[in-house]
């Protein structure tokens, strides 16, 4: 086999391909048995017809075109192997030349990684918010932990913000009732967003067996995006009564004996998760400013693929329903002129993220692991409210676990940009961030805690397939 790479562009290749028909002896032997499989010929059991018969009944044709379809993917990346092609996404085959018994020739255009020159880390500076914790936050969360334990008692009174109310809704468009907006015995906390606006402002004020109608735009199913008479009845109003926050309390909600030891560790893991907010930020900072200092070639199929992926994956929540689609858009007060505009711009931004972080891990060396690939993996699960056994086997059965697996790289790339930038807060005062990914000999071991937090700080560092 003979090829040879020519380069389009800084992002594309068409790759040249000439196969001497010497070399296809064991394609032909697979393609006759496979096709004698197939054909039903008089003498001769399933499988059993020798070449020659088989071509007198159904000609060459047949034969060439199995040993053609079977031979292109595999010279192909024949080829790219050889020539140390970095390709991304799917080539386009032509056969330009087909001689039986003598030669096949054909081309494969493709995407590939751009050569991108890569900025001197040391060079990148972002300032970063200080970590400030305020006493009222660690009151906000202990009242967050007594509601747990709070007890819903009913009241004589129009319902107020923060109430428990339960309501019985319906709703009609154009006169019409609106069959999936039609509910009762609903529990809900006034105030918390979690229905339809206006709710919340038609329901304070009005006493228990009161209706009130108010109107709103509808944002899902059938009716997304028109206006609808909603009537909604209160049925009864309750306030929650929380625990006193003292000593029993403490030793009924935690493993702590009194107030102050529980609000120190509420405290403590406030900290924690501010200093996890900082890493993020520190992260999306270092991102920007190193995408604005490297320049690179956008590849146009990838970015067409990965435009089109996001489309899909938004109008699949509508069963594919571009006018319900439309509607659910208008309702948010955009076109789908500017959703489009909207997904070009994060499906470049995603794709330049990936190819920058890439070509970073490659020239790093960057590898990851059994334990942190692991880590990720348990990680995700939890965000999905799955087991890890089953998100593996989701991820195989999509061909998704190739895509984890080069998350978990970019991310260790990202993250050794991040400390090798200036990091500092709004005093200009330098940011540990040890304190952020651990260690920097402790991360290079690739240990599982380290893989976790990175996970959390480095993770959506972009995710188009890199073939």
């Amino acid at each position: 086999m003979k090829s040879t790479v020519e380069q389009l562009s800084p992002t594309r290749v068409k790759i040249n391909v000439e196969v001497p028909f010497d070399e296809l002896k064991p394609n032909f032997d697979r393609a006759y048995k496979k096709i004698a499989q197939q054909v039903r010929i008089p003498g001769f059991r399933p499988g059993k017809v020798p070449a020659r018969v088989l071509e007198s009944r159904i000609g060459r044709a047949p034969v060439l075109d199995e040993v053609v379809n079977e031979v292109i993917p595999a010279k192909y990346l024949e080829a790219v192997q050889a020539g140390e092609v970095r390709t991304l996404g799917r080539p386009e085959f032509e056969v330009t030349k087909l001689e039986d018994r003598e030669v096949l020739e054909f081309t494969a255009e493709v995407d590939i990684r751009p050569q991108i020159d890569l900025p001197d880390f040391a060079g990148i500076s972002v300032s970063v918010d200080d970590v400030e914790l305020e006493e009222s936050e660690v009151d906000e969360q202990l009242d967050e932990l007594r509601a747990r334990f709070g007890t819903l008692t009913g009241v004589k009174r129009p319902a107020e913000n923060g109430d428990f109310v339960s309501i019985d809704l319906s709703a009609q468009v154009d006169g019409e009732e609106v069959a999936d907006a039609t509910t009762s015995g609903l529990s809900y906390e006034i105030g918390s967003g979690q229905l339809v606006d206006g709710i919340d402002d038609a329901i304070i004020g009005a006493d228990e067996g009161e209706t009130k109608k108010f109107t709103t735009k509808l944002v899902a199913g059938d009716h997304a995006g028109k206006d609808a008479e909603v009537s909604v009845t209160v049925q009864s109003v309750k306030v929650r009564e929380l625990p006193e926050a003292d000593d029993e309390f403490a030793q009924m909600a935690s493993e702590f004996d009194t107030i102050d030891e529980l609000k120190g560790d509420l405290r403590e893991r406030l900290g924690r998760v501010k200093k996890m907010q900082q890493g993020v930020q520190a992260r999306d900072k270092v991102l920007e400013a190193l995408l604005d200092s490297t320049e690179v070639p956008m590849p146009e199929a990838v970015l067409d693929g990965e435009i089109e992926n996001r489309k899909h994956d938004a109008v699949h929540q509508f069963d594919h329903d571009e006018d319900a689609f439309a509607k659910a858009l208008e309702a948010e007060g955009k076109t789908v002129e500017q959703f489009d505009a909207e997904v070009r711009e994060e499906s470049e931004k995603a794709v330049r993220t990936q190819l920058v972080l890439d070509t970073i891990a490659d020239a790093e060396n960057v590898e990851v692991n059994d334990g942190e690939l692991t880590e990720r993996i348990v990680y995700q699960a939890q965000r999905f409210g799955v087991s890890p056994d089953e998100y593996v086997q989701r991820a195989q059965q999509s061909g998704q676990l190739g895509a984890i697996y080069a998350d978990v790289r970019r991310g260790k790339a990202l993250a050794s940009v991040v400390r090798g930038a200036t990091v500092t807060d709004s005093a200009g005062v330098a940011i540990d961030l040890d304190e952020l990914f651990g260690p920097q000999d402790q991360a290079e071991t690739g240990q599982p805690e380290t893989a976790a937090e990175e996970a959390q700080v480095t993770e959506n560092a972009g995710t188009t397939d890199d073939k």
